[in-house]
């Protein structure tokens, strides 16, 4: 069973920036992908930034050049750094970590971008 533990929403005025961290535990052999989604209210549930064991990132074109997503592969967690936030970032983000044959999501967390 693996466990996601996800930290660093909360308020922030437009331009303003915040770090998400979300950490994996339990029995993690091995890690093919970690990425963010969001959802906001009334949409769906979509992709914001992902990256791959070799490290590859992939990102949303609405977040390219203000998110920057990294991993630290010893401790088994990914991170999103959002810079110059919008108040279309407003949204609950969820980790998401794909393992061989399985996939995880994080409880989630509330960002919202308003002045």
């Amino acid at each position: 069973q693996v466990q996601l533990v996800e930290s660093g929403g909360g308020l922030v005025q437009p331009g303003g920036s915040l770090r998400l961290s979300c950490a994996a535990f339990g029995s993690i052999f091995s890690i093919n992908a970690m990425g963010w989604y969001r959802q906001a209210p009334g949409n769906q549930r979509e992709l914001v930034a992902a990256i791959v064991s070799g490290g590859s990132t992939n990102y949303a074109d609405s977040v390219k050049g203000r998110f920057t997503i990294s991993r630290d592969n010893a401790k088994n967690t990914v991170y999103l750094q959002m810079n110059s936030l919008k108040p279309e970032d407003t949204a609950v983000y969820y980790c998401n970590v794909q393992l061989l044959g399985s996939i995880y999501w994080g409880q989630g967390t509330q960002v919202t971008v308003s002045s």
